[in-house]
């Protein structure tokens, strides 16, 4: 390492004693020039060696007495190259105004001599400058014009930096295909001078492009070009690379090299004290912890990374830390709080889409640009093709080209006017076909609507006649069962046939088909008016946790014959929906809840607080949904099951449910497993909702 150092110290000392030198001989040769013109040259080639070794300000003044003599002298080339390279000072020390001034003179001074590459030059230089600045679809048309010009000359040093700078400009308006071609472009010329730095750059730019276009192989082959140009000293490097390059091993399910690289990104990272990397690095481990389902470790390297992103603003990462979230708690059989992330996820994601429609107008602008290759040219006539020719044109020679230019003007004139005419006939013909056309398509569209008329009117009879034969088929079955057992019940009570052992031991029965009986004519009602649409909410604002309370107590003691727990953890929250269907919504579901539920298990009932909406779940430990079923609720058509104590049902108390909770702006869903449980939430608003 210190041999190393040792020979970048001695080639630094060597190079700057060659270009001192260079400049020594040139500062000798200047005072030694006769020619005023070819003083001008000497200057500009010590003014060139000075910018080049950063000495702006010894380069001003050589730029002070090149520019006077030259305007002395009326040398327009000396006038041209001074001001391209005040020019390039002022763009060195930010002057923005002042280097475009000076950029825009020298061009045109350049345009006069017709010196094309001096022009290419020049946009190269402004193009340079506005991509610095940000200005990417306004720097690509300068950098673009000068591309073509530079590569016939095979200007490497200007070349590369031109190819470098528009790869940098593709990449920020999301043209990447562009950015790879030109990153390539700028990658060979680097190597051809072995310049270790921008092929450093290039390989990991390159990396990152086929990254994103998700060309997984190709990332990892330039990631380990990086690691093996830097080798094992540079760790700034490394410690950047290691996260992406085990990220990428991740995509092919490669554990093994993707734990290897991960762990050590993290080491040095850590070392190091480097954020930016840590956080790459903490997502792609908690990542990896979670596909191998060591879900404590990812959980812990998650929400380290979450920190980490906030406090850097690096919103990229942190909507992967809130995806990666989500999946993490859904598998740990969170839902409630995987529900949280899916919201911070989208919410971000949306932000971010906002933000990028600026981008992706720069790069439609872009793709104009490239099919306008001749941006900001003139046509330049070349020095050694000029001849005094122009000047023997003769006054008839002038003339003759002055009457060929008006016959043709009045044939042209003569072919316009045929032409319009044809034109207008074939407009009034076509205007006379269209509404002809049109007429016809109103009346196919008449008798089309009369057509959905009737389907609809036929559709809307059947429904009533569903809605008919359900009642009857309800009514005289599930209702006809439950009043018959109460009767017999009765009748037994009458004759005395009962003792008063056998009365106690029937109540528990009578009571359930009471309950049965009550609940079923209570969503009987309900549903007969939903079907009718009849329904119609009064939303107020009301306290939820209240609701709990009054349907609860309800069920208390259904729920103790059956030997089953109920949890309250409801909280004081408002909703702004009719509260009478809310409170129908609730009974339901806690009827069902207690009917699919065995002793022993138990019911949880709990709302979370929320800016813009109150959330309600109620769940059970019971015999749970199978998914075939669960495809099946919230459908217009009735389903039902048998409750674990074989408890009756008239498969309308879901479909009910949904038709209230939609009528006031609000969402029902379910999650459940087999033989594990069920979950269902209600979603509403907290206040009115807009128009």
């Amino acid at each position: 390492m210190r041999k190393i150092i040792t020979l970048i110290i001695f080639l630094s000392v060597y190079s700057g004693f060659a270009q001192t030198e260079e400049i020594d001989s040139l500062s000798i040769q200047l005072a030694y020039e006769n020619q005023d013109s070819l003083k001008v040259d000497t200057s500009l080639k010590l003014i060139k060696s000075l910018y080049e070794l950063n000495d702006y300000d010894k380069a001003i003044k050589y730029i002070i007495l090149s520019e006077k003599l030259s305007t002395d002298l009326n040398y327009h080339k000396g006038i041209a190259e001074v001001a391209y390279y005040k020019a390039l000072i002022y763009a060195q020390k930010n002057d923005y105004i002042n280097a475009v001034s000076g950029y825009e003179k020298s061009k045109a001074l350049f345009r006069q001599l017709n010196d094309a590459l001096g022009v290419a030059k020049v946009n190269n230089s402004i193009g340079l400058l506005e991509i610095k600045r940000g200005n990417y679809a306004k720097g690509l048309q300068y950098s673009l014009s000068a591309i073509e010009e530079l590569e016939k000359r095979n200007f490497t040093y200007e070349l590369k930096l031109s190819y470098s700078n528009l790869a940098k400009a593709y990449y920020n308006i999301n043209a990447f295909d562009k950015a790879i071609e030109y990153y390539l472009k700028a990658l060979e010329i680097q190597e051809q001078l072995n310049d270790t730095v921008g092929i450093n750059e290039s390989n990991n730019y390159l990396a990152e492009l086929y990254s994103i276009k998700k060309e997984h192989r190709k990332a990892i082959e330039y990631y380990e070009k990086v690691l093996t140009s830097v080798g094992t000293d540079n760790d700034s490097i490394r410690g950047s690379v290691f996260p992406k390059l085990g990220g990428e091993y991740l995509k092919f399910n490669d554990y093994e090299q993707a734990t290897k690289y991960l762990i050590q990104g993290y080491n040095i990272n850590v070392r190091s004290k480097d954020k930016s990397s840590l956080l790459t690095v903490l997502n792609n481990l908690g990542d990896l912890n979670l596909q191998q389902r060591r879900l404590i470790l990812a959980e812990k390297q998650l929400l380290e990374a979450g920190a980490i992103a906030k406090d850097l603003n690096n919103k990229n990462e942190l909507l992967r830390h809130y995806k990666l979230m989500k999946a993490l708690d859904s598998t740990k059989r969170r839902f409630d709080r995987a529900f949280i992330w899916q919201r911070e996820y989208f919410k971000l994601k949306n932000e971010l889409s906002k933000n990028s429609i600026n981008v992706d107008l720069s790069s439609s602008e872009t793709t104009k640009l490239e099919l306008d290759p001749n941006f900001d040219k003139e046509v330049l006539i070349p020095n050694d093709t000029k001849t005094d020719t122009t000047n023997s044109i003769t006054v008839t020679e002038n003339q003759q080209k002055f009457d060929r230019l008006k016959l043709i003007f009045y044939a042209l004139l003569a072919a316009l006017a045929i032409v319009s005419t044809f034109l207008i006939m074939i407009y009034l013909k076509r205007n006379s076909s269209i509404k002809y056309t049109q007429e016809l398509e109103e009346k196919n569209i008449k008798i089309q609507l009369q057509n959905e008329a009737f389907q609809e009117q036929t559709k809307h009879l059947e429904n009533v006649n569903n809605v008919k034969d359900k009642l009857f088929s309800i009514v005289s079955h599930d209702l006809k069962d439950s009043l018959s057992s109460i009767n017999g019940f009765i009748d037994l009570l009458k004759d005395g046939s009962l003792s008063r052992e056998e009365f106690d031991n029937l109540i528990p029965e009578l009571s359930e088909n009471a309950n049965s009986a009550s609940l079923l004519l209570f969503n009987l009602l309900n549903w007969s008016k939903s079907q009718m649409h009849s329904l119609e909410p009064k939303p107020s604002l009301f306290d939820v946790q209240e609701v709990f309370e009054d349907k609860v107590k309800l069920i208390e003691q259904r729920m103790e014959n059956k030997g089953i727990t109920l949890v309250d953890r409801s909280l004081r929250d408002f909703a702004y929906a009719d509260r009478s269907m809310f409170e129908i919504v609730i009974q339901n579901l806690l009827a069902n809840a207690l009917k699919f539920s065995n002793s022993g298990d138990t019911i949880t009932i709990s709302n979370h607080i929320s800016n813009g909406s109150c959330i309600i779940s109620i769940a059970d430990t019971g015999v749970g949904i199978s998914r075939q079923n669960i495809e099946k609720l919230f459908k217009s058509n009735t389903f039902t099951t048998m409750g674990t104590n074989n408890e009756k049902g008239t498969g309308l108390g879901l479909s009910i449910c949904k038709e209230l909770i939609e009528l006031n702006n609000g969402k029902i869903w379910v999650e459940s497993t087999q033989n594990v449980g069920s979950t269902f939430y209600v979603q509403l608003p907290k206040s009115k909702p807009s128009a």
